[in-house]
């Protein structure tokens, strides 16, 4: 592969919210976004990692009255622990910065005014919540009720922290205050808006061309609803930044939240010298010399893919290049709990594991698709000793103690094996820079490993603990071998276990005038070996240590609440387990549903008068023809659950282990519509 021109890129990771502690979920994202510059640096492109504290917002007021602070103090302190929570896990930001900034206000100032400009502000009456007792509109985050999706309770006025849905606060089933606990009255209140409906058709080609099929599909069922105008002013009080001209009126934070990225960059672009660059980035007419990246979750997808590049594009600034979206976390196939002390936070999990092991597991997870990430915990300590221990390290530990007994020193040629060994290393280039662009990292890991597998077979079949007392210098040349083909494999690994790969450099003393990137790594050996002739090695130090499922245990023990583990055990009743009720069905008609990866659509015939509709995720797992004429047990009193693909009536029950399933059948011959009991 030939070396292409040097890129400018900047990337972005999504801001987060100065109001609590960076957890193994947030930490997906950042390990993602750090793992993908590397790779870029490691191309030999000019590349920019820039992110910042997302810091305004009633939560903030909120938090920082509770702990008697204001709300400068709080974001201050939160900064700190952000930043170096994020840096332990060897994410490498050029600049972390925060959205209280005088460039951030800046920005947001002549974004607006821009917009304002050019006839996509405008001002109208709204209904909105109102407190009787203390007197003031109410932000959204100054309202509690029942989520109008879900029906889950104490949820804030803008989104529902358990299915996920956005609304307005006057949407909450029994909203009440969340000060003093009020039932609010609605009053009408003046506030301006953005006029997102004008960007449709701009949104439309954009989404073809700037984010992945599967996010484009969801943002265009937006689209076909009708694009709602953008309320961008919230009432004081409110912490963030006024609105130019206006009384009492503050950007929402997700209007400035996003120019943070903007903003990040400006301040370090000022502060090196480099004011060019961000021209270069951010004018509009620069969008196709350069190349602006954001990674974020698919929470947030909404205001990335249509209101943030329907905003740029409003004020002359240039869209992203694209948006990467990446899934939830989820620990051992479920949400995460601080119940259950699976809500981890970062500085909980360096107390007790090594940061490589996770940035390890995540990668081999990552895909570049919508998928939710499973933090197994049985699979995290197999795949990091298996790997990185068993795997990786030993190809060093294996042979550096015999390399001692010849001081050091490496060969002056490698064998002709060898040379075959390096050759096969070197061919897998293409493929794993691929996979690391597409950021499909899951399948970099599964090519790095085969590769280490196949190095540890070459020393298994030299055996040069037995060569040793035989041939001196033919033991050195294999160790040759080895170490070669140890250093290619530590740059194939360096963007996902950075001081992993640096530890191994230090020990085979890697000159300084070497590159340790793809550059360094040949198509075809033009030499007789990579590291330099007879080169000295250093003393042998463990690059990995094993991890125990007692160090695991301990750090979810630490988050685990003594109150709400007594809880955790919910016990139902024999009353609860009389109201479901479980019959034999039969499943008549099966077919795959157009548009989901998932379910299949079944006719269930449950010896009714008509059979039941029944939508099942069952499909990577059976084929349609394959289970028409099977008996199953159904969940038949289950309310009927309206889906984006019609309504199912009834549920199929199975067993799983997230890696097969398998429907529930009854043993014997049991009639249509038995009862079990």
């Amino acid at each position: 592969m030939k070396n292409q021109p040097s890129k400018k890129i900047l990337v972005t990771s999504a801001l987060p919210y100065a109001n609590g502690p960076i957890h193994l979920g947030h930490l997906v994202e950042y390990i993602q976004t750090d793992i993908w510059v590397r790779f870029q640096k490691l191309l030999g492109n000019e590349v920019y990692y820039f992110c910042a504290d997302d810091t305004h917002g009633t939560p903030i007021m909120l938090s920082a009255q509770k702990q008697n602070k204001t709300p400068e103090e709080l974001i201050q302190e939160v900064h700190k622990e952000h930043y170096r929570d994020l840096s332990l896990f060897e994410v490498e930001f050029d600049n972390y910065y925060t959205t209280n900034s005088p460039e951030n206000q800046e920005l947001s100032e002549t974004i607006y005014l821009r917009a304002k400009e050019k006839g996509y502000i405008y001002k109208k009456n709204i209904t909105q919540l109102y407190c009787p007792h203390d007197k003031m509109f109410l932000p959204d985050r100054y309202v509690k009720g029942t989520c109008p999706k879900c029906g889950a309770k104490n949820q804030y006025g803008d989104s529902c922290e358990v299915c996920g849905a956005s609304y307005r606060p006057n949407d909450l089933i029994e909203p009440q205050c969340a000060i003093c606990g009020t039932k609010p009255i609605e009053k009408e209140q003046e506030h301006i808006f953005f006029k997102l409906s004008a960007f449709e058709d701009f949104l439309r080609e954009w989404l073809k061309v700037h984010v992945d099929e599967g996010v484009r599909n969801k943002m265009y069922e937006w689209l076909d609803q009708g694009l709602k105008d953008w309320d961008i002013s919230r009432d004081g009080p409110y912490f963030g930044f006024k609105i130019p001209g206006e009384e009492n009126k503050y950007f929402y934070v997700w209007l400035d939240a996003p120019i943070g990225y903007i903003a990040s960059s400006l301040n370090y672009f000022k502060k090196v010298g480099k004011a060019n660059l961000f021209d270069e980035f951010w004018k509009e007419e620069n969008e196709n010399k350069t190349y602006v990246y954001h990674f974020i979750g698919k929470d947030i997808t909404y205001f990335h893919t249509l209101f943030w590049p329907a905003i740029l594009k409003a004020s002359n600034f240039r869209t992203p290049t694209s948006v990467f979206v990446h899934g939830f976390l989820t620990i051992n196939g479920e949400k995460m709990s601080k119940s259950r002390g699976t809500f981890v936070k970062a500085s909980s999990y360096l107390k007790h594991l090594d940061p490589l092991a996770l940035r390890y597991y995540y990668a081999s997870r990552i895909s570049n698709t919508l998928d939710d990430i499973d933090l197994t915990i049985n699979d995290f300590i197999l795949k990091y000793n298996t790997s990185v221990v068993g795997n990786f390290a030993n190809i060093f530990s294996r042979s550096a103690k015999l390399l001692e007994k010849l001081n050091n020193q490496l060969s002056e040629t490698i064998t002709e094996e060898g040379k075959i060994l390096l050759q096969n290393i070197q061919q897998k280039k293409g493929d794993i820079i691929k996979y690391y662009e597409e950021r499909n990292f899951q399948r970099v890991v599964r090519i790095i490993e085969e590769i280490g597998s196949e190095i540890n077979r070459y020393i298994t079949e030299k055996e040069p603990w037995v060569m040793i007392k035989q041939d001196e210098e033919k033991t050195r040349q294999v160790i040759t071998d080895i170490f070669n083909a140890g250093w290619i494999l530590s740059i194939y690994l360096y963007p996902i276990i950075p001081s992993f790969s640096k530890g191994i450099w230090e020990f085979l003393n890697i000159p300084v005038n070497y590159e340790c990137n793809f550059n360094a790594i040949a198509n075809n050996i033009e030499k007789q070996t990579l590291l330099p002739p007879k080169h000295k090695i250093h003393p042998y130090r463990h690059l990995a240590v094993r991890i125990q499922k007692e160090q695991v245990d301990n750090m979810f023990k630490e988050e685990k609440s003594p109150e709400l583990e007594k809880q955790e055990v919910n016990y139902i009743s024999i009353e609860d387990l009389n109201k479901i009720e479980l019959k034999i069905g039969k499943i008549i008609e099966a077919k795959e549903v157009e548009g989901s990866d998932k379910l299949l659509q079944l006719k269930v015939d449950l010896g009714e008068e008509k059979p039941r509709n029944v939508f099942a995720g069952i499909k990577k797992f059976y084929k349609p023809e394959d289970i028409v004429g099977m008996k199953v047990v159904v969940v038949a009193n289950l309310k009927p659950r309206q889906m984006k693909f019609g309504t199912s009536e009834a549920m199929l029950l199975a067993a799983s282990d997230k890696e097969t399933l398998s429907l529930i059948v009854p043993q014997k011959d049991v009639s249509v519509g038995s009862r079990l009991s």
